[in-house]
């Protein structure tokens, strides 16, 4: 929704634009007075203005020139017949269009809609040229019974608009679960914009989000959109919501509940239609009793909670989500020596997907070109003995083993083959674990 104003001292005409505009949905001032228009552009921002170019007193070229003052407000003029000289002269000082009177509503609103569209694509390239918005690790890779459900979970949420709150440890792919969400939504063709709460002051984090006026601050030259203006009709994705500061929060709560939002600096509303996707590696519950965040804000985020699960806990999908980063690199032999992949099997990624996807780059730079092999990788195995043999004879030595690997065995069993279940069984780590399975022999 863009906001409009509307200048002509003939009201039916003030009138006629103002409906056709209103019934596009934006919000629209209109004024037969240029004097007071000249007053409503001190004080307002406008996205675009509509003037006649002959009125008494004031002519709508001084409007124009007024107009066009503040960064980011377009012109397009309204000439009667015979006065197009006037409207091309209006068009080297600055304005974006102009239309011939007597004009039908069609051609008007053919007209404004071409520049707002071209308004926010100009926005939206800065923004994009500025921030690498939503990248991400990729697609969602796994074909695990987790991975599949989180799938499930993601499918049926997105072709709602319901809020979704994305939590799990850094590196489980929360950003991929947020552009799937958007890509398989009703909003798949308007803008997914990311923004990392963590990764800005909370001054700065607030003209982001909701955006400011020209001298709003120091270095604020022109009139900026923000994230949420960016995302109209979209998805927006606030990635680590957990570290935003109380102050922050509620103004984005009356954001989120109001659907509209004034920028720094500004006086006006601006009417907003955004999807939110909120992400955290926080415990907000945790967060809330320690008066870090806002319950309030919570609940509005807590619509449809996922829980993104650590990669040791979907191991299936680490050779899938290997074979998927060295394609992306480019790397010729996708296929995996079988001591590599046990490896990266046994291995625990306490840094998740993200670290799977940084190990295989390193790694795939040590080869120089050639197959991987372990010696490229240097991951740290934790391979000491769940039973402490201490200085045992060697037969005694040989017993204790027989006893770990029945217990191993066991643990497997009653927990019907889970891996991370099994170890918290054994009090070990999942690494430790499989490094245990594989010295005794026992199949992952």
């Amino acid at each position: 929704m863009a906001h409009i104003l509307v200048v002509d001292d003939e009201p039916k005409i003030s009138s006629m634009v103002c409906g056709v505009m209103e019934d596009l949905g934006h919000e629209v001032q209109t004024t037969v007075n240029p004097a007071e228009a000249i007053k409503l552009l001190d004080k307002h921002s406008f996205d675009l203005v509509v003037t006649d170019i002959s009125m008494p007193e004031i002519s709508g070229m001084e409007i124009l020139k007024k107009a066009l003052e503040k960064e980011g407000t377009q012109v397009i003029m309204m000439t009667a017949y015979g006065s197009v000289e006037n409207a091309v002269e209006a068009m080297r000082i600055g304005a974006v269009d102009y239309i011939e009177k007597p004009f039908s509503f069609e051609v008007l609103e053919v007209r404004i809609q071409k520049v707002l569209k071209q308004q926010k694509q100009k926005s939206l390239a800065e923004h994009y040229k500025k921030v690498a918005a939503a990248q991400s690790e990729g697609e969602f890779i796994g074909n695990s019974k987790v991975a599949e459900e989180i799938k499930g979970l993601l499918r049926k949420v997105a072709v709602t608009n319901a809020t979704v709150l994305l939590t799990g440890r850094s590196g489980t792919g929360k950003e991929v679960a947020a552009q799937m969400i958007h890509q398989l939504s009703p909003r798949q063709a308007n803008p997914f914009i990311a923004v990392n709460c963590a990764a800005l002051p909370d001054n700065l984090l607030e003209s982001e989000l909701f955006g400011h006026e020209k001298g709003a601050f120091t270095g604020a030259d022109a009139r900026k959109r923000g994230r949420f203006e960016l995302a109209d009709s979209g998805t927006l994705f606030l990635d680590e919501i957990g570290d935003m500061t109380t102050a922050l929060q509620a103004k984005l709560l009356r954001v989120l509940e109001e659907r509209k939002l004034v920028r720094v600096g500004g006086v006006d509303q601006v009417e907003i239609d955004v999807r939110v996707i909120a992400a955290t590696n926080c415990d907000l519950k945790k967060e809330i009793e320690n008066g870090k965040f806002r319950e309030d804000l919570f609940f509005r985020l807590n619509v449809f909670p996922i829980n993104m699960p650590n990669l040791s806990e979907r191991s299936e999908d680490v050779i899938p989500l290997a074979h998927y980063f060295l394609k992306r690199q480019n790397y010729p032999h996708l296929e995996l020596d079988p001591k590599v992949s046990q490896l990266l099997e046994i291995y625990d990624w306490p840094g998740n997907i993200r670290e799977l996807r940084n190990v295989l780059e390193r790694a795939v730079i040590l080869s120089g070109g050639e197959p991987l092999s372990t010696a490229d990788f240097s991951l740290e195995i934790d391979n000491e003995p769940i039973i402490d043999s201490g200085s045992a004879s060697p037969a005694a030595k040989e017993g204790l083993e027989m006893a770990e690997k029945q217990m191993i065995l066991e643990a497997i069993e009653r927990t019907s083959g889970n891996k991370t279940e099994a170890a918290k069984m054994l009090k070990i780590t999942r690494r430790r674990l499989y490094s245990r399975m594989k010295v005794h022999g026992i199949s992952p």
